[in-house]
């Protein structure tokens, strides 16, 4: 089985009798508290509900492995170490150790754990040492192919740091808002947006693109928002529903470009949240 090496992605290991209340108690996704061979979505929030960080947890060998994109991973390590406080939890960043990588199949070489969000299914998050991944394909564009073409936005390829709420990436439609689950923190942003829908940006499948990442798409002659990584001339962009009346005159520079909602959409174009 090829294993494709994701280089931007780095390696964070929580164990100890309180591993798993931490990173309940912090972040928004459901953790697993055994081995049920997923690897769950989840997101870091500031208390005003911005994006801080954002990856996926999975159990192995009595502990939970995260990954986060490399460009938020020194402030990730930072907070966790702070939030820690006198839990009993040890934190190691397996950054210069381990490698994340990913598979379109189950392997059994390494720790592997099924990528599922929602409806979407992406393949397995893969975790070895850095030794034995030295063999893997050092091209991860198999994986921003298919997490593109499903509507799915990562941190640091699409948009940065303190920029997005998780209403933004559709976690609440795709697993990576646990809503069972007590506090963490942002968490009353969270369900305000839910209970009063006031969720105006949404992921955006938009294809026909001959411009980089950052590139503004423009509806009506307004600005909508910005498409992410592009691949194969597509890319997801969080855009404002409420500016694309006619999708078909959606545009990015002084080109056309077609935008469609992903499958497991549950909004419209046009749709503007209760408080506009």
């Amino acid at each position: 089985m090829t294993i494709h090496l994701r280089a931007d992605r780095s390696l964070f290991r929580f164990s100890g009798p309180e591993a798993h209340r931490l990173l309940n108690d912090v972040l928004t996704g459901h953790v697993p508290d055994g081995e049920d061979g997923f690897a769950h979505w989840w997101a870091l929030l500031s208390p005003q509900g911005k994006i801080l960080a954002e990856g996926l947890a999975g159990w192995r060998d009595d502990a939970l492995w995260l990954d986060v994109h490399a460009s938020v991973a020194d402030d990730f390590f930072r907070r966790m170490r702070m939030y820690r406080l006198r839990a009993a939890a040890e934190i190691e960043d397996l950054r210069d150790t381990h490698r994340v990588g990913y598979a379109s199949a189950p392997v059994t070489e390494a720790i592997a754990h099924r990528d599922r969000r929602g409806p979407v299914e992406l393949g397995w998050r893969v975790i070895a040492p850095a030794g034995d991944a030295a063999g893997w394909v050092e091209d991860d564009a198999p994986y921003q192919g298919a997490r593109i073409a499903a509507g799915i936005l990562h941190q640091g390829n699409d948009f940065p740091a303190n920029d997005a709420f998780a209403h933004d990436l559709g976690m609440d439609l795709l697993g990576g808002i646990d809503f069972d689950k007590g506090c963490y923190v942002g968490q009353e942003v969270v369900s305000r947006m839910k209970h009063r829908g006031t969720a105006r940006r949404r992921p955006v499948l938009v294809s026909g693109i001959a411009a980089e990442a950052g590139s503004a798409v423009s509806a009506g002659g307004r600005e909508a928002g910005k498409i992410g990584q592009v691949e194969n001339g597509q890319a997801v962009a969080i855009l404002r529903l409420d500016r694309i009346a006619d999708p078909a005159a959606v545009t990015i520079g002084d080109r056309p470009a077609a935008v469609a909602l992903p499958a497991w959409a549950d909004y419209r174009f046009g749709q503007a949240s209760v408080e506009d």
